[in-house]
């Protein structure tokens, strides 16, 4: 959700700048005309405000766009909420204080750790309050024991880590397996 409102805010920011832009244009153009009854610059708006002028209240259309208008608001206020912050909770070390950190840091703290292993090629982490995922990469076969060994030193690095970090919640962790190919 977070990624929807990265690409609603700069969208809706620039069709208001654009509107405000459109409406100083007008107003300039309308002040310097000094009472003429000339059409707009952009905007043709004294045919909107003849349109309008014999629009009522009570037809379909103007229900159907309060109806849209309406929907559309609620729409991005669920999204709005919807977008909240996904801090992982800290032990604080007195209760007036609250600690928290991003799962992005979590992840880097813990992809850090595991790549720092002998038998780790590379790793991909990602982190949230539940659940920690690890893509680990190792030489050679992994299929028997050098895989198990692998996804046990991958384990015990992460848990090591966890039991050093004081997370108010333990997250589960989750260790994937991919060999890496080429040379040594």
């Amino acid at each position: 959700m977070r990624v929807l409102l990265r690409l609603l805010a700069p969208v809706l920011g620039l069709a208001l700048a654009a509107a405000g832009v459109l409406l100083a244009i007008e107003v300039v153009a309308a002040w310097t005309r000094l009472g003429t009854d000339q059409a707009g610059v952009i905007v043709p708006w004294p045919q909107w405000q003849a349109g309008l002028a014999s629009t009522s209240w009570s037809e379909p259309l103007v229900a159907g766009i309060a109806i849209g208008t309406a929907v559309l608001g609620l729409v991005l206020m669920l999204v709005g909420a919807a977008a909240r912050r996904s801090d992982i909770p800290v032990t604080a070390p007195r209760p007036e204080m609250t600690v928290t950190t991003s799962p992005r840091m979590l992840a880097r703290l813990v992809g850090q750790r595991v790549r720092r292993g002998d038998d780790v090629a590379g790793a991909d982490v990602t982190a949230s309050k539940r659940r920690i995922l690890v893509g680990a990469q190792g030489w050679g076969d992994l299929d028997g024991s050098a895989g198990k060994a692998l996804r046990t030193s991958v384990e015990d690095t992460v848990s090591a880590l966890l039991d050093d970090v004081p997370l108010a919640r333990r997250p589960r962790v989750t260790v994937r397996l991919a060999q890496r190919r080429g040379v040594r």
